[in-house]
């Protein structure tokens, strides 16, 4: 199993939406970037991600499951992209900002410290487990 890290606009999608779906999950989509796309259909059911406020925020604030591996977006009549669907698993009791995660040098090859911009990328085992612990996250929950 892995571990991601899944950015929305909160004012397009936001934590709060995200949780009301409950256990059935929603899409993650309108995602329009190849790299991003392509790590979608490298996850599985049960991998967990970060899911991350950007715009002004810029910072994590939940983790999420995945549900439903790659599918066609239902957003896309193209049929070029696909997403997954994910399902709300815990909010971080300290959301864990860009500028904490920046000041971490345990932190600094992470994907999201050398390329901010990509909207789903992959986080390491060490990573999670440092990222849950700044959020005050004592057992980090693990992928499977």
């Amino acid at each position: 199993m892995a571990y991601w890290l899944m950015k929305s606009e909160p004012e397009a999608w936001s934590w709060a939406e995200q949780k009301k779906e409950g256990a059935k999950g929603a899409e993650w989509d309108g995602v329009r970037n190849f790299q991003a796309r392509n790590n979608m259909r490298a996850m599985k059911k049960g991998d967990l991600a970060f899911f991350y406020h950007s715009g002004d925020q810029k910072r994590a604030v939940g983790i999420v499951k995945v549900v439903k591996e790659a599918h066609p977006d239902s957003t896309d009549s193209t049929g070029q992209w696909e997403c997954v669907d994910v399902a709300a698993v815990a909010e971080l009791p300290n959301p864990v900002t860009l500028a904490a995660i920046k000041a971490n040098p345990k932190l600094a090859s992470m994907v999201l410290v050398r390329n901010s911009r990509l909207s789903v990328q992959p986080v390491t085992a060490q990573e999670w487990s440092i990222i849950c612990k700044m959020a005050g996250l004592p057992k980090p929950p693990r992928a499977g």
